[in-house]
């Protein structure tokens, strides 16, 4: 198998971003055990209270023998975090997703990497339950996708977007039943398909945007570029598999890689943190050789008005997210890359005015 991150990045153009102005939370006096990037993270109810949780990720060795399985539950009310049981997968993973539905997390798949760089992607789906912080496997993935979005839809329904499969990125829209237990086709994503980037859902509408993608192919090595699109889905509400999707115009700012990102219903917008304006291997070092830059920003694209927003800068810049989480007013970031493609264990805390 081929390993992606072998190739040489080719940047595309991009624009120049102006944040506004700053949220007033700074970092908690919080932080996982061990710094974890790349982690897949979720929002859960444990015995005690409402909890934020990481699984997977990658340590702050940043080389292939890094990948984690670990776990951990940091509580909110008592501003600390602690180990729990690793995700039962024998080797570490990068770039899975988890969300939560119906109070369960689950998890999805992520990559394997071997000491001689070659990928797997991993079928595994497992869902965890908060109350007893026990795993159980779920059905597998039809295509086994890391690095894609994961967005949940009436609270039953769980979308995996695009994402990269073994050697490719795929345009596959998977869609998970959490009742009934089993996986169905939903229209696939138009848009170029890519790994590495963001999106949500809020009511019932789904916004994907930016990514990496193949831009073409040189010497019979594929060369990667960061893709400048954003998309809007509009799900049929009585036939979830049904999507309606239309390009929309390029967020402000330059296209970001692995920013954090979550919908937000009760606003109908998806909101976006942070990321890298370069995609770059495990070192933060872009594939061009240029050393990624964290971004500050945070902004959302409004459903009801069709329309990009900018909604301020985070406490500090940070990249290499899988998830932004939420809990009363409160948004906090977990684990990533600081400024200095530094693998961080903080918890990163802010708000919103808008």
């Amino acid at each position: 198998m081929q390993n992606r991150f072998l190739f040489l990045f080719m940047p595309l153009a991009m624009a120049a971003c102006t944040p506004q102005s700053a949220p007033d939370e700074a970092i908690i006096s919080m932080a996982l055990p061990e710094a974890h990037s790349n982690n897949a993270v979720a929002l859960g109810i444990s015995g005690d209270g409402p909890t934020l949780y990481s699984f997977n990720g990658l340590k702050s060795g940043k080389a292939w023998n890094d990948t984690s399985h670990a776990a951990f539950a940091c509580t909110i009310a008592q501003s600390s975090c602690r180990e729990i049981a690793s995700v039962p997968v024998a080797e570490g993973r990068l770039a899975s997703a988890a969300v939560t539905v119906a109070g369960k997390i689950y998890i999805f798949g992520g990559y394997s990497v071997a000491e001689n760089g070659d990928e797997k992607s991993t079928p595994e789906v497992f869902a965890f339950d908060p109350g007893n912080e026990t795993y159980i496997r779920a059905a597998d993935m039809p295509v086994p996708v890391d690095d894609m979005v994961a967005a949940v839809y009436q609270d039953r329904y769980i979308y995996l977007i695009s994402g990269w499969h073994d050697d490719g990125n795929v345009s596959h829209v998977q869609l998970y039943d959490t009742e009934t237990g089993t996986w169905s086709r939903a229209t696939d994503y138009p848009g170029a398909p890519v790994f590495g980037h963001a999106g949500g859902i809020a009511a019932d509408s789904i916004l994907v945007t930016d990514g990496v993608a193949v831009v073409g192919v040189k010497d019979g090595k594929r060369q990667f570029g960061a893709v400048n699109e954003s998309w809007r889905g509009d799900i049929d509400p009585a036939d979830p598999t049904n999507i309606t999707w239309r390009k929309l115009p390029p967020h402000p700012g330059k296209p970001l890689y692995r920013m954090a990102s979550m919908g937000d219903d009760q606003a109908a917008r998806v909101i976006f943190a942070g990321g890298a304006d370069n995609p770059y291997n495990y070192d933060g070092i872009g594939y061009d050789g240029v050393p990624a830059e964290a971004s500050d920003a945070i902004f959302a694209y409004d459903f009801d008005t069709d329309n990009w927003e900018t909604l301020g800068t985070l406490p500090a810049p940070g990249m290499d997210y899988r998830g932004l989480l939420h809990y009363r007013g409160h948004y906090y970031l977990v684990g990533g890359m600081d400024a200095a493609r530094r693998v961080s264990g903080k918890i990163v805390k802010f708000r919103i005015d808008d």
